[in-house]
């Protein structure tokens, strides 16, 4: 589906062009063209293929999605995959753009996501003297529009992930702790999946052969790798948060069952005392001292009484109680 698709020239609109005069501006050298699409079907993405010269490896891979976040360059063309992650309920949804980038035209393909590129195009619209750097700097503000869309997931899963270490010192279900602490283990792995590949792929357009398309974009990449430095760090500081407090809910889990251990013990010692008291006079031997006494019955009571008072203040002190 046809989202946007316009031409500039200068860095400023000239204007939107209808689907069917696309390869007419495509064909023009003094005009960028920035087309959008979202969710194509294959038959539009092979009349694309025809119309901007698309590499067919690139097409097939946009066609399959499910693609690991890359960079490849296909003669003077560049094309770009990166994950679009948006919170979706207690998920993290799994998005997809494709990007085209040539010296005349960018095309973005957006797979299995809701946001678009709007406020880009906006603000790209808004700035025609950086517009003029051409069709690279259109390039960088939809990578830096999606990187930046990751700092507020992670910022979410940090928050998440302190509220859980408040709640294992406050006596929470260790179970629903570690079922917590699992499932923000599980977005930072897809949030680092987007991040890390990405991370190489930012890298190459800014130090060593810059694709001449990026040319002049150095300091404008750096920003993104940057950025996706900051969060790839961030990232793995988090995994060994929820690595330790994962250990630490573990350790309480093994204190609070020597706590148990302990009590059983102690409330059986004040069982076991009055059981052998009983189980000796309960033997019914005939001679056994105290059998006749009067006074035998209310002495093993009592003994029973005074041995288990002095048993739990004992207990109480060393705190098993």
């Amino acid at each position: 589906m046809l989202i946007n698709s316009v031409a500039y020239r200068d860095g400023r609109k000239v204007a939107d062009v209808a689907r069917e005069d696309i390869r007419t501006w495509r064909g023009r050298s003094d005009c960028i063209l920035w087309v959008a699409v979202r969710d194509p079907e294959p038959h539009e993405l092979e009349q694309l293929e025809e119309e901007f010269d698309l590499h067919h490896l690139a097409v097939e891979d946009a066609r399959h999605g499910h693609q690991r976040p890359k960079f490849e360059e296909y003669g003077d063309s560049l094309f770009f995959v990166l994950h679009m992650l948006e919170p979706d309920g207690d998920d993290l949804h799994v998005g997809e753009v494709d990007i085209f980038v040539a010296s005349n035209y960018v095309l973005s393909v957006r797979s299995r996501s809701q946001r678009n590129f709007a406020d880009v195009r906006a603000r790209c619209e808004r700035e025609p003297g950086l517009m003029r750097h051409g069709t690279g700097y259109i390039l960088y503000a939809l990578m830096d529009a999606v990187v930046d869309r990751y700092f507020p997931i992670l910022d979410d899963i940090e928050t998440r992930l302190e509220t859980i270490e408040s709640q294992i010192f406050a006596g929470k279900s260790a179970r629903d702790n570690i079922e917590a602490l699992y499932d923000l283990k599980q977005k930072l792995m897809t949030l680092k999946h987007a991040t890390g590949p990405l991370l190489e792929a930012a890298g190459k357009l800014h130090g060593g052969r810059v694709p001449q398309v990026c040319a002049g974009l150095n300091d404008y990449f750096r920003d993104v790798s940057d950025h996706l430095v900051r969060i790839n760090q961030n990232i793995d500081a988090a995994r060994e948060m929820i690595t330790t407090a994962i250990s630490v809910n573990l350790s309480l889990i093994t204190l609070q069952e020597n706590e148990v251990t302990k009590r059983l013990a102690g409330y059986a010692a004040l069982v076991a005392v009055p059981t052998l008291i009983a189980g000796i006079y309960g033997m019914n031997f005939q001679h056994m001292p105290e059998l006749a006494w009067r006074w035998g019955y209310p002495l093993a009571i009592g003994a029973m009484i005074v041995i288990d008072s002095y048993l739990f203040w004992r207990f109480r002190k060393a705190k098993w109680l």
